[in-house]
């Protein structure tokens, strides 16, 4: 039996999501504030022991809060089994039914909590009149979490993630239209307390690496103890008897001792001396407790562990954090296998965030490694080196969208030989777009190391901090990679940057051409022919995919980042790459020269001599602020970048430091910028008052160029 759904709805940062796992080991995968501890949680309140008494207690702080008013909403969380164990307790839970059992078996039921108003407030909701808001205002301002109730169901056939299903079963509080059934078949039946998922299966939590010292000091939460005690209702009494009659004989030796019995006589004299006889105790003894029960006296256990020093043993917290940790998983998997050998219909182990402090290689070796036989595994995870030996089918991506979190299946409606390409490419590097907010994809060197140094000169802020993520895709294809991004899998924007390799001299054969002309014209040709080709392939392949945006270099990048005006830059490497003075002179007048064919085929030419990614290192060593971006660069970062109030502000903070840093300015011009720069941080002034004004008072400065191509209202 394993989970192969979880429904959340209105539930913390999930107003409604879906994930979907498969026997074995499965992963979620979501950068920090996604998510991971709360879907765990949920999952929690569900299966495991220690948490199911918290169900009854949810309170307004567990609805979602994009809800706003929370009051008359539902939260619901939802476990979807398959291979349902045919045992006659696990079937109780999922068949029972009108307080009798069904005669068929099933192999796929629904555990649910329903977390919703209880049958008086569900009545003065359904008694309201369609359109009545100010009677749903009366009735809403008086509820209170005391006015809900938690409710378990099982056998349940309701779709819960359908919006539909909600309005209908919940209500719709724009309209004022609610349920008048007080019990809807579809929500299940209702799982009597005496049935109980968690008493049947196996169910271990692994809580995130945070401070696990801490977690070892502390007796309720020391996972060696909780070891100890969980074997010692095992030891046979016949075993312990004679430990138990040493620790007692030990107990009265230690109270025995000479010096023991000087001071607890001294102790009654001065007793005696200070209060008199008639106050003083009746009798005073100094004693050794330590106990001869079991369970009592595994808590003076430590455990000692060597780690750097041959033949040297430390306590937990002289041990490194990775150490440390290394040892706390160790042992919670070890109760884990405690567990699963109770005989339980179904074994489920979730594991939050087990790479904290722990070595890339450990990560990837305990991820291999923690596989069990008849265990569904749950990671979550926000670690490249972990995602990277994922298997994408067991896979679930958590993505925060405006306040509200989403989950991603990315092989969801995917082909095998796509999952299989997928699969192949997640390495440690480019992992890192199962994270990202946005990503620009690109296929060149020279891309990938000069694009966020473009953005880092001009706008003083990284791709990072826009939210984008820049991945290399080099051979790979861009289909297989932008595949991810869809409304079904992904959603999350991308876009696709490539060349359109259109030639740039003239390709036709002329007289008087030279055999390496010749060939230059023949390359162009070839290249611009696949260019239309490729443009061609991937316009129908983004065509109505809202996530996915193409955009084209007009020719190469090189060629095209000396048209946008950067000759200057290219033209200050020559030295770093000819040491001929004829080739110099030579390369720097053909840079100069206005006709694309002439400084594009030297600008090639020196990409080619030193390797594009080379050139690329030697150009990025070279760029100021006013390096201008080309225009499709541009639209490709913008098109998925977050960028708020706040960090405009930033960006133009940083170009006026840099104006007032390249001289030449007028004062009263930088008073003005600054005045209007102040404005727009009270937010009296929008994103085009900021254009407007740049570009007014410093007409010149290379981010007016940017500022052209985008909105002039804040997203």
């Amino acid at each position: 039996m394993h989970i192969s759904r979880l429904s959340l709805i209105n539930y913390r940062n999930f107003p409604n999501a879906r994930l979907m796992f498969k026997p074995g080991i499965n992963t979620v995968i979501g950068e920090n504030g996604s998510g991971k501890t709360n879907l765990f949680r949920a999952m929690r309140l569900l299966l495991d022991d220690n948490m199911i008494r918290f169900a009854n207690k949810l309170d307004e702080k567990d609805f979602h809060r994009g809800l706003g008013q929370w009051q008359g909403h539902w939260i619901i969380i939802s476990l979807e089994f398959e291979n349902v164990s045919q045992d006659e307790a696990i079937q109780a839970l999922f068949l029972h039914a009108n307080g009798k059992l069904s005669q068929q078996l099933v192999e796929r039921a629904t555990y649910n909590l329903l977390f919703r108003p209880n049958r008086e407030v569900r009545r003065k909701l359904s008694a309201l009149q369609p359109g009545d808001h100010a009677g749903l205002d009366a009735v809403r301002k008086a509820i209170t979490t005391d006015d809900y109730e938690t409710v378990f169901t099982g056998r349940s056939e309701a779709d819960f993630n359908d919006p539909q299903f909600y309005e209908r079963v919940v209500g719709n509080f724009e309209t004022v239209v609610f349920n008048e059934e007080m019990e809807v078949p579809e929500l299940g039946s209702t799982v009597p307390k005496l049935f109980s998922l968690s008493k049947d299966i196996s169910f271990t939590y692994v809580q995130a690496l945070r401070d696990v010292v801490a977690d070892f000091q502390n007796n309720r939460t020391n996972p060696l103890l909780t070891l100890l005690k969980g074997l010692s209702g095992e030891i046979d009494p016949t075993l312990f008897a004679p430990i138990a009659t040493q620790v007692k004989d030990l107990n009265i030796a230690i109270a025995s001792l000479p010096d023991v019995q000087t001071v607890r006589g001294d102790i009654a004299t001065t007793i005696k001396d200070t209060a008199g006889e008639t106050y003083a105790p009746t009798s005073l003894s100094i004693k050794s407790e330590l106990s001869d029960e079991a369970d009592k006296l595994f808590q003076s256990l430590k455990l000692f562990v060597g780690e750097a020093e041959e033949g040297y043993e430390g306590g937990i917290h002289e041990l490194s954090l990775g150490g440390a940790n290394l040892i706390y998983l160790t042992l919670k998997l070890l109760e884990f296998k405690y567990q699963k050998t109770r005989q339980s219909f179904a074994n489920f182990l979730l594991i939050e965030e087990p790479e904290a402090h722990i070595h890339t290689h450990i990560q990837k070796t305990l991820f291999d490694r923690i596989s069990y036989p008849d265990t569904q595994v749950i990671y979550s995870t926000h670690s490249t080196h972990i995602s990277e030996v994922c298997n994408v089918r067991n896979m679930n991506i958590l993505g925060r969208q405006e306040g509200r979190c989403e989950a991603y299946q990315p092989s969801m409606g995917l082909a095998e030989l796509d999952i299989r390409n997928i699969q192949r490419y997640l390495d440690a590097v480019r992992s890192n777009l199962l994270f990202a907010k946005s990503v620009v994809l690109v296929e060149g060197d020279a891309e990938e190391i000069l694009v966020p140094l473009l953005v880092k000169k001009l706008l003083g802020v990284s791709l990072d901090e826009l939210g984008v993520s820049l991945i290399n895709i080099r051979s790979t294809g861009f289909k297989n990679v932008a595949v991810l991004f869809h409304d079904t899998r992904i959603r999350k924007k991308c876009s696709i940057v490539t060349d359109l390799d259109t030639a740039i001299v003239m390709t036709a054969p002329a007289s008087g051409d030279d055999a390496d002309t010749i060939k230059f014209k023949a390359k162009c040709q070839r290249s611009q022919e696949v260019g239309l080709q490729r443009k061609a392939i991937l316009a129908a392949f983004v065509l109505d995919n809202p996530w996915l945006s193409l955009h084209f270099a007009p020719h190469t990048f090189e060629v095209d980042f000396v048209a946008e005006g950067n000759a200057n830059i290219v033209a200050s490497t020559v030295s770093d790459v000819y040491t001929d003075p004829a080739t110099v002179s030579l390369a720097q007048a053909e840079l100069s020269s206005p006709d694309i064919g002439t400084f594009g085929r030297r600008a090639l030419t020196m990409a080619n001599y030193e390797g594009k990614g080379w050139f690329a290192v030697l150009l990025g060593n070279r760029l100021d602020e006013q390096v201008s971006i080309p225009d499709y660069i541009t639209d490709a970062v913008f098109f998925g970048a977050t960028v708020t109030r706040r960090l405009w502000l930033d960006i133009f903070k940083y170009r006026l430091k840099c104006i007032v840093e390249r001289g030449g300015h007028d004062t009263e011009a930088v008073k003005t910028f600054s005045a209007t720069l102040e404005g727009f941080e009270w937010a009296f002034f929008d994103l085009g008052d900021m254009k407007n004004q740049l570009k007014a008072t410093f007409p010149g400065d290379a981010l007016n160029k940017v500022l052209g191509r985008l909105p002039d209202v804040l997203p």
